[in-house]
C-alpha cells in the first residue's frame, strides 16, 4: 500500500478551475517539499510540455517523486509519472509509471483507446501485457488532475459535495472521489495564501488511518495551485508544501 503515497500527492497537487480556457499552459513546473513528521523526507515535482503523440499536438505531463539525505538511507524513493493527454478532451493516449519505492518496483507503460474503451497495459519488469475494458474518458494518475483543473463545477460546489473521475491505476479500474470542505485562509512561505480544501475519498488500511486522512489545500485564483497536502498515516504523517514554481498561466494570489 506504500506504493499509493507519492502517487496520491501527484494525483491531488494540481487543483481545479472553473475557467472555460486552461488553467495551465506549457511550461508550467512546481515542487513540494516533503515531510515524514519533522524530517525532511524528500521532493515532488510536476511539469507540463508540449508534445505530438500519434500525429496530435498533446500535452505531457511529468511528475517526480525523490527522497533525500537521511531519509533516502533508510527508504530510497525514485517515482516517475508521465501522461499524453488530448489538449481539447483531456483523456490520455499514453501513460507510463516507472517506480522504485523501497525496493517495490514498477516498469509499466499504457496505451489507451478512448474510442475502443480499453487500456493496452505493458509490465515490462515481468514481460507481460494485458488488455483492460475501461469506461468513456478514463484518466491515468497524471491527466487525472490536469482534467480535473478544468472541471466546470468546481467553484460552484457546496461544502460536503463531490467530483468524481473513472481512474486507471496499478493495473486496476476505481472512481477516484474528491470532498469539497470549504475554504481557508493559509499561512505560508509566500504570505497568507486563499484556498479551498479538499479531502480525497481513499481505502483505509495499512496506510492511510480511514477512508479521509488526507486533506489538500488548493490556491482560490485562477491557477488552483496546490499549497499543502496532508496524510495521517497508520504510522506517523506526511506533509507537503508548495515550495517552488514558474510558468503560471495566472497570477499568484496572495494576501497583503
Amino acid at each position: 500500500m506504500r506504493k499509493f503515497i507519492i502517487a496520491l500527492i501527484f494525483l491531488v497537487t494540481a487543483g481545479f478551475s472553473s475557467k472555460q480556457e486552461r488553467a495551465f499552459q506549457a511550461g508550467e513546473w512546481f515542487k513540494f517539499r516533503i515531510h515524514y513528521g519533522v524530517i525532511n523526507a524528500g521532493y515532488a515535482t510536476l511539469e507540463i510540455k508540449d508534445a505530438v503523440k500519434n500525429g496530435k499536438k498533446v500535452y505531457h505531463a511529468i511528475g517526480k517523486g525523490y527522497t533525500t539525505g537521511m531519509s533516502r538511507f533508510f527508504f530510497k524513493v525514485e517515482d516517475n509519472y508521465e501522461s499524453y493527454f488530448d489538449k481539447e478532451t483531456g483523456n490520455p493516449y499514453q501513460f507510463v509509471r516507472k517506480i522504485n519505492e523501497g525496493g517495490y518496483t514498477k516498469n509499466q507503460e499504457g496505451f489507451v483507446d478512448q474510442a475502443g474503451h480499453k487500456i493496452l497495459l505493458k509490465d515490462y519488469k515481468d514481460k507481460k501485457e494485458k488488455t483492460f475494458s475501461v469506461p468513456a474518458n478514463t484518466q491515468d494518475v497524471m491527466s487525472t488532475f490536469y482534467y480535473l483543473r478544468n472541471h466546470p463545477n468546481i467553484d460552484k460546489m457546496k461544502v460536503g459535495e463531490a467530483v468524481t473521475v473513472d481512474m486507471f491505476f496499478d493495473d486496476e479500474l476505481f472512481k477516484f472521489k474528491l470532498k469539497f470542505i470549504g475554504r481557508e485562509d493559509l499561512k505560508t512561505k509566500y504570505g497568507t495564501v486563499p484556498t479551498m480544501m479538499f479531502r480525497p475519498l481513499v481505502q483505509s488500511g495499512r496506510v492511510f488511518k480511514e477512508e479521509e486522512s488526507l486533506t489538500v489545500w488548493i490556491s482560490d485564483d485562477d491557477n488552483k495551485l496546490p499549497v499543502r497536502i496532508k496524510a495521517s498515516l497508520a504510522v506517523g504523517s506526511i506533509k507537503a508544501d508548495l515550495d517552488g514554481f514558474r510558468g503560471l498561466k495566472y497570477p499568484f494570489k496572495v494576501k497583503k
